[in-house]
């Protein structure tokens, strides 16, 4: 891939990029962008202005480098930063990537994206676990690349994913870790940082989200790239949520896998979560924090064999492997995606049916009345659960879940529904897609 792009810079035709959303992904891709040959950043945009400046400037982007021009151009309203003249979704630009971290504006975006005939590269997997079967199956008609971002877990998943059926195995299980205890599921905002190592200068310093962490830690982020990650895989979660399970590295393949051979799936095919703590919050040693696994199994008593043969992370009956890697680069991997959509026409993962959901759980009781405040907030966190039993009990997603108001009471623990709310004004796009993925149920 290297080559390709070495490529396309000695011919002068880069590949042109236009990335929505100067945060803390979008800046890690912009730290790198510079030094990759064959990709050209050709427009940045991001609702504060003042914010993508200052990204430009914290990774040392040339001033001279970017255009003084400002122009309105995306759905939600904000304002592109330009180092180059033209539109965002005009013909300067081969791939959009989206990081603006809200599944509404991302959804929009994404939609006008594929009108120009732009690839998309989705860093925003809130949208994607809601309606990414439906944008997958429109970027498909629309002969463009739709796909799941490199650096993030769920793209790092899929490539394992891949690695196992190309060399002929089942996948049992696709996973990941992260740090859980069995409160976190109450966390919020106002007691986030109690669950956080960061020191108090830190955290007082106004430079961390308190919401976004909140959703790190309370399961809702975890349950979101696993939905990815299943219904990229075309595998189905359990309907009684994530396990969190703690273990190390070597206890992958012995503990993601069914509960008949001792693990604790539900089901072969399957997704989890680990944990890198104990259920008493000590750390484990050589723990699956920041990593990504996929759990085989033997195809026959040779390959059984092999698996006790070698140090590949087998379980105690060496009919289960894990293969694992431990951290994940975020946005200063991008380039992979960007490469691949635009050089070879192939997704780092992108959905391929409906298979797994993400919805709303209340936190606490909740009454008629109470507002919903989404991902991450005081109200509602995200559990995984298949999408068959999302749509049998008509589950209200919890990318929906944003300033909606509660039409009847909710019981601590349960799941919200599509007739518990009043939705607000401005979904229709998005209610147009989500009613595109429910039908896709089932489908290949």
């Amino acid at each position: 891939m290297h080559d390709l792009l070495q490529a396309r810079q000695r011919d002068g035709n880069p590949v042109r990029v236009g990335l929505i959303g100067a945060g803390r992904f979008g800046t890690m891709f912009l730290a790198q962008a510079r030094t990759i040959p064959g990709i050209h950043v050709a427009a940045i945009a991001d609702i504060d202005v003042d914010r993508a400046r200052q990204a430009l400037k914290l990774v040392d982007w040339p001033q001279d480098a970017v255009t003084a021009d400002l122009a309105t151009a995306l759905a939600d309203g904000s304002t592109a930063v330009l180092p180059e003249a033209g539109p965002l979704f005009g013909s300067g630009v081969d791939v959009v990537v989206e990081a603006t971290g809200n599944p509404i504006a991302a959804t929009s975006h994404v939609l006008a994206a594929f009108d120009a005939g732009q690839h998309v590269i989705m860093v925003t997997v809130e949208a994607d676990a809601v309606v990414g079967p439906a944008l997958a199956r429109r970027a498909a008609d629309r002969g463009v690349v739709y796909s799941l971002a490199y650096g993030d877990q769920p793209a790092l998943i899929m490539e394992l994913v891949d690695w196992a059926r190309t060399s002929g195995f089942h996948v049992v299980c696709a996973g990941k870790g992260t740090k859980y205890l069995e409160h976190y599921h109450g966390m919020n905002p106002d007691n986030v940082w109690e669950h956080w190592e960061f020191s108090k200068e830190l955290t007082d310093s106004g430079q961390l989200n308190p919401y976004m962490h909140t959703a790190f830690r309370d399961g809702t982020k975890a349950a979101i790239e696993m939905a990815a990650v299943a219904n990229a895989a075309q595998l189905v979660p359990s309907d009684d949520g994530l396990t969190f399970t703690p273990g190390d590295v070597e206890q992958i393949a012995t503990v993601c896998r069914p509960r008949e051979a001792g693990g604790v799936l539900a089901h072969e095919g399957s997704v989890d979560v680990m944990s890198s703590v104990t259920r008493n919050g000590d750390w484990i040693p050589h723990n699956t924090q920041e990593g990504v696994f996929v759990v085989v199994k033997a195809t026959n008593d040779y390959v059984s064999g092999c698996f006790s043969e070698y140090a590949w992370h087998a379980d105690p009956t060496r009919r289960y492997a894990a293969l694992f890697r431990p951290y994940h680069y975020i946005g200063l991997e991008l380039g992979i995606s960007i490469a691949n959509a635009a050089l070879r026409g192939i997704a780092t993962g992108a959905a391929k049916g409906f298979y797994g959901d993400v919805v709303a759980t209340a936190k606490k009781d909740l009454v008629a009345g109470d507002v919903l405040d989404g991902e991450g907030g005081y109200t509602v966190w995200g559990k995984l659960i298949s999408a068959r039993a999302s749509v049998e009990r008509r589950a209200l997603p919890i990318a929906l879940a944003h300033h909606v108001e509660l039409r009847h009471d909710v019981p601590k623990g349960s799941v919200v529904t599509w007739d518990d709310v009043e939705l607000g004004e401005g979904l229709g796009q998005v209610l147009e897609l989500r009613r595109e993925t429910e039908r896709l149920l089932g489908q290949p």
